[in-house]
């Protein structure tokens, strides 16, 4: 069975090995970069199955090496920080990661982050990868969203929390739910970080549909709503 290969990124050789040593106890290859720049160049040499970022690094930061991965690839992405504020937290989640670890950490909270986030990314792209309406396409295996035959500009969560209540149709998933589902059962952020989602899918997509709806339940949650014709 072929081994899955991790790319951590941190300027601090105490993490970097100590990283390493939980990861590699786990049977994960794992490959160290110390700088931004560095790890975006080890990125485009080798195939990875995860990534580990640090925000604070030489050269390149986090967020701007999280963004310019993400402008090409869906590799996920966890954020490794010594910043706790929700704001970080969401932008980091924003750009794209897929979760957040805050310094000091315990390794084994990251490992169990590293399988769950690697478990939830294997279901993604296992499950059917084309979601489709009338009005409305949802294509995983592109990460591309038509509306109305037009192709609309999505972040990977938005698209990702999209497509999963879509391939839930007209069943009604909590905030807790949807942040279990799409962000991690370990997320620890603002659970209005889904609201914010939701309201900037609807912006996106604009015109209302006749074949669905993203229905807020108040007090509740969300569903999307297969409206019957």
């Amino acid at each position: 069975m072929k081994k899955l290969k991790l790319l951590v990124v941190d300027d601090d050789p105490n993490i970097c090995e100590l990283i390493r040593l939980y990861c590699e106890k786990e049977g994960y290859v794992v490959k160290i970069a110390y700088s931004g720049t560095e790890g975006l160049n080890t990125f485009f040499d080798d195939a990875f199955d995860l990534l580990i970022l640090d925000i604070m690094l030489p050269g390149l930061d986090g967020w701007e090496l999280c963004k310019e991965i993400r402008s090409s690839f869906k590799t996920p992405i966890i954020m490794l920080t010594g910043k706790g504020e929700s704001y970080d937290i969401i932008k980091g989640l924003d750009l794209g990661a897929d979760d957040y670890v805050v310094k000091p950490f315990d390794p084994n909270e990251l490992i169990a982050r590293v399988k769950a986030v690697l478990r939830r990314y294997n279901v993604l792209n296992s499950e059917q990868e084309i979601i489709s309406f009338p009005t409305l396409v949802i294509d995983m295996k592109q990460y591309k969203v038509r509306s109305y035959e037009e192709e609309i500009t999505l972040p990977p969560k938005e698209i990702e929390l999209l497509f999963f209540l879509a391939a839930n149709a007209n069943r009604v998933f909590t905030r807790q739910q949807l942040l279990d589902q799409i962000w991690g059962y370990d997320f620890e952020g603002d659970p209005r970080t889904v609201d914010v989602h939701i309201k900037r899918i609807r912006e996106k997509l604009g015109k209302k549909a006749i074949d669905w709806e993203l229905k807020t339940l108040r007090g509740i949650g969300y569903k999307f709503e297969v409206k019957v014709q």
